[in-house]
């Protein structure tokens, strides 16, 4: 496409009408181009519809920059805008068959937008929340009127044209959208960014309006051409610009996404490269390891090549065998027969013993949780006397302090008595003493009222003389009653002491007799706490024993487990499903005879089966295998003390 600033020019063959540029450089008049005969209606349908959306978009961008503000739903050349919009995406478009008609709508494509270009799921949201709407054809254009106010609906277009096979799903293969013209329509919408649009979606009655294309709009005479030559250019320059500003936007996006393709990039080169040095040693390490097991499949090539040799011989050996005991076949064959009848009558016997060993394990079982029954409650026992003894040693511990506190207190009530005792003694003395007094002064008193008597029976006369002498007297009198009184208040005095020494001596004779009391009750204690002790110890021997003979009975459970799982686990193989021995894998033939082990019930030869032991199901010896030989022996001498 040659893009002219004067005038539009386009080649293309599918092109109906072609604008010529005069000789001035002006925009002539719109020649009709011929077009050949044979030609694809498809192709001209698409022809035409792009021919329509150019003029659309170009006459929109005009009359915006001429009108002068944001347009409104109802302004012409918009509403004719998404009316060739619709028609350009309903091209091609498949017809979907559902249960009741035949369902052919352009939303289907739209919605799937929201899955390539994330920004268009707010757009799809707000579409399906509009109430008034019924149809799809309705969401349709709520969906353009939305992308064309937010300025990218060439973004959005773009993404579904890119995801071609995506779109075959709801376009046929001759579709607008499937073609080159629908690139070409994205690109002109890139221009549509530099219009401000204002539309009311709600309001509008999308479901039914009709979508035709007024042509009238484009018609235009040659005097309007020619006064608008200057808006006509003025309008290309801008469109030019804006273009170009668009571009520019893009080129600058693709340029960021492709730094951070390169940052990805560069980030899996290394990740790669240190993935390829992994590769590399994991190669190294698989061609050495495929050495050594080259190295090692020669060994054993080497080492069957002497098996076989080894076969060899044993077979020309067994044939030799085979020929020297053809005679004795039909002994053999009786011999067999005879074992097979025992082996029978052993099998049930094995199966009967087998039955009595799984009422023993239920028996056991149950004698084993009532086992664990008691030796919980003898552990529940344990833990109380152990913190009964560790109560009575505390107990113990408290009289003990008790005694000591209580002994010297004991000391001291004893020093205090005897310095009490003293002194009741001293006290005792002094009273003696004062009653000596006492009884010679009334001695002296008897006698001096005596000598009194005498003499106021011989001294009356002598009155007079002796009046003196009785004053005298008198006065010693009042002086001895006056000191009678205050011996008598000592005396009361040390009464009154005596009678507290008394009453602390029956209350220090209280406390001995209580710290006698404790001392026999910290005795009866002691005796009990030995009793204890002897208890406590007694009951750790028959606890011990009680652990011994658990023990015991835990081994013999195993015991009897081990028996019961090699009981459970016990298969006895047939003849026909061993054809070598289990231990020394050597093929079984007429001189190496088949022999089964009574214990696990494989089949061996009779070298790796020559052993002879008594099991729990026979009592006598039976015949046993290598390996069984050894477990058994194992197990009987860990069981021994």
């Amino acid at each position: 496409m040659t893009f002219q600033v004067w005038g539009w020019r386009r080649e293309d063959a599918s092109q109906v009408l072609a604008w010529v540029p005069d000789a001035k450089g002006g925009r002539g008049a719109a020649m009709p181009r011929r077009t050949p005969a044979t030609k694809d209606p498809t192709a001209v349908e698409r022809a035409n519809l792009l021919n329509m959306a150019k003029l659309s978009i170009k006459g929109l961008i005009e009359s915006a920059l001429s009108f002068g503000r944001t347009l409104d739903s109802d302004y012409p050349p918009l509403q004719q805008f998404f009316v060739v919009m619709e028609h350009c995406l309903k091209h091609g478009l498949k017809v979907r068959k559902s249960f009741l008609s035949y369902n052919k709508t352009i939303w289907g494509p739209l919605e799937l937008v929201e899955k390539l270009y994330p920004e268009a799921e707010e757009i799809g949201a707000s579409v399906r929340d509009l109430p008034g709407l019924k149809t799809p054809l309705g969401r349709a254009r709520a969906w353009l009127r939305l992308a064309l106010m937010q300025k990218k609906m060439a973004d959005y277009l773009r993404c579904l044209i890119i995801q071609r096979d995506l779109l075959s799903e709801f376009y046929e293969y001759h579709a607008l959208m499937m073609e080159e013209e629908g690139a070409v329509i994205v690109g002109l919408l890139v221009g549509l960014n530099v219009i401000d649009a204002n539309l009311c979606v709600k309001g509008e009655d999308l479901d039914s309006q009709v979508g035709v294309i007024d042509f009238s709009m484009y018609l235009k005479n040659e005097e309007d051409i020619g006064n608008k030559e200057r808006n006509v250019q003025i309008a290309a320059i801008l469109d030019q610009k804006n273009y170009v500003e668009e571009l520019n936007r893009q080129l600058n996006s693709t340029v960021s996404s492709l730094h951070s393709r390169v940052d990805s990039l560069e980030k899996s080169n290394t990740k790669l490269i240190e993935e390829l040095a992994i590769a590399k040693n994991n190669i190294i390490k698989l061609q050495e390891e495929n050495h050594q097991l080259r190295s090692e499949n020669k060994l054993i090539l080497m080492k069957t090549q002497q098996n076989l040799e080894v076969t060899k011989v044993d077979v020309e050996t067994e044939l030799q065998t085979y020929k020297h005991s053809r005679q004795g076949l039909d002994e053999m064959y009786n011999e067999a027969r005879r074992q097979l009848r025992d082996e029978s009558q052993l099998r049930q016997d094995v199966e009967n013993e087998l039955a009595v060993q799984v009422s023993m394990k239920h028996e056991i079982e149950l004698a084993m949780k009532l086992l664990e029954k008691d030796i919980h409650e003898k552990q529940d026992t344990l833990i109380g006397l152990r913190q009964q003894l560790e109560e009575v040693k505390s107990i113990n511990i408290e009289m003990y302090q008790k005694l000591q506190s209580s002994e010297d207190g004991l000391k001291e009530k004893n020093e205090i008595i005897a310095r009490l005792e003293e002194k009741t003694s001293k006290i005792t003395v002094a009273m003696r003493q004062l009653e000596q007094r006492l009884q010679q002064a009334e001695k002296a008193q008897m006698e001096a009222e005596d000598e009194d008597k005498k003499y106021l029976q011989e001294c009356q006369s002598k009155s007079d003389s002796l009046q003196k002498q009785i004053s005298q007297k008198e006065k010693q009198l009042v002086q001895l009653e006056t000191d009678l009184k205050i011996e008598k208040e000592w005396r009361q005095t040390l009464q009154e002491d005596l009678q507290k020494e008394k009453d602390a001596l029956s209350h220090l004779r209280n406390e001995t007799q209580q710290i006698i009391s404790l001392k026999k009750e910290f005795l009866n204690i002691q005796d009990e706490n030995q009793q204890l002790k002897k208890v406590h110890h007694e009951q750790e021997q028959a606890l011990q024993e009680l652990g011994s003979k658990l023990s015991e009975s835990k081994l013999k459970i195993e015991d009897i487990k081990e028996a019961n799982k090699a009981l459970q686990g016990l298969v006895w193989l047939k003849d026909k499903e061993a054809t070598h021995c289990k231990l020394c894998e050597k093929e079984f033939s007429l001189s190496k005879r088949k022999h089964h082990c009574r214990n696990c019930g494989e089949i061996f030869c009779n070298a790796c089966s020559d052993n002879e032991l008594p099991l729990p199901s026979s009592p006598k010896p039976v015949r046993v295998c290598d390996s069984c030989h050894a477990l058994l022996i194992q197990r009987c001498s860990s069981n021994l003390p």
